[in-house]
């Protein structure tokens, strides 16, 4: 297991670092002595940043030491890896948000949340650099997808007065925001601002959509609810190795994580990749709040409910949904891998 080299630890500290190493060679031994497990892990998009933990994980061997052979299965504006999963086709599941673990139980889907990878969804409005406070948005012309308009857009309208009428339809093309000052855009804090960079050559104003209080959490792992029950130790596995390999990506060696991303999307660039990183960590989308202690993939019953109920207020989810079968506690908050976080 790679050593994230600006880590000063202290005796406590070490001796953590040691029963990590001890676990890792044993956890080694096994693997060799056994057969891996065959896992297929399905993603949203396209390989990106926004991954690259589970890249990381395959890249370095962390998944083999945990005795996995691990098959990352791209995602794509034409693939839909998400129907795969109750069909058995996949294994696990990379979901957007916790809005997609609702509706997979108010659609009766027999899925299940097992980790949180990011605490804070990405999600940004972008403005022009005149733009300072939030609020100013409300007088903005906003492009916004139709996804979207689903989603957090019902909580802006309920949180914060924003309107339909203000909405012109986002089609992942920055262009019409550059080309009109008065307008603002959707986005993702580790890439839409720096598409913006490059190409208009200004510098956007950023809004994190939870750092206004859209609590969601995000990069979701799923699973079926059938191998929650009876393979508990694999789906364990592969919670652990994946937290594990967003330590060593956002905090150590990125280099083998991005080779794997750029093997599979060669229109991936050095430049994004390291911005993305950069975003990740300045933000806290990876590890903040509750990973702190608990650890990378952490969640926590009030978090769920509190974003619940904001979403049942704004109308986006139904009162009488039973969140409780959406996600299980199971398998985080065990604290694994927080020695490898710098201090």
């Amino acid at each position: 297991m790679p050593v994230v080299t600006h880590i000063r630890p202290t005796l406590g500290r070490l001796a953590a670092l040691l029963a990590v190493a001890l676990f890792v060679v044993l956890a080694g031994t096994a693997a060799r002595g056994q057969a891996l497990t065959n896992v297929t892990f399905g993603t949203n998009w396209v390989a990106e940043a926004e991954h690259g933990g589970f890249y990381q994980a395959v890249a370095d061997g962390t998944y083999k030491r945990y005795g996995l052979d691990v098959t990352i299965r791209q995602g794509g504006p034409n693939i839909n890896n998400r129907i795969l999963l109750p069909t058995g086709r996949i294994d696990f599941f990379m979901s957007a948000n916790s809005l997609q673990t609702f509706d997979a139980v108010a659609n009766g889907i027999p899925t299940v949340a097992v980790a949180a990878m990011f605490q804070k969804d990405p999600q940004v409005l972008i403005a022009h650099p005149d733009v300072t406070r939030f609020e100013q948005l409300k007088t903005r012309t906003l492009f916004i997808s139709k996804e979207a308009m689903a989603g957090y857009y019902q909580w802006l309208k309920a949180d914060y007065g924003f309107t339909d009428a203000q909405v012109k339809p986002y089609t992942f093309n920055a262009q019409p925001f550059i080309v009109d000052k008065n307008s603002a855009m959707q986005g993702y804090v580790t890439s839409e601002p720096f598409a913006i960079e490059q190409v208009a050559k200004f510098k956007p104003t950023v809004f994190l959509l939870a750092d206004k209080g859209f609590s969601a959490y995000s990069t979701l792992i799923e699973t079926r609810r059938d191998l929650v029950e009876k393979r508990p130790d694999l789906v364990q596995r592969f919670v652990d190795a994946s937290a594990i390999g967003w330590y060593h990506y956002i905090y150590g060696d990125s280099v083998p994580g991005n080779a794997l991303i750029k093997k599979h999307n060669p229109e991936m660039t050095d430049a994004l990749l390291a911005y993305s990183i950069a975003r990740m960590k300045e933000f806290g989308i990876v590890d903040s709040g509750d990973s702190v202690t608990l650890g990378i993939g952490a969640m926590t019953d009030a978090r769920i409910k509190s974003f619940f109920d904001k979403m049942v207020r704004a109308g986006v989810v139904r009162q009488d949904i039973d969140i409780k079968r959406a996600y299980t506690l199971q398998f985080v908050n065990k604290r694994v891998g927080v020695e490898l976080r710098p201090k």
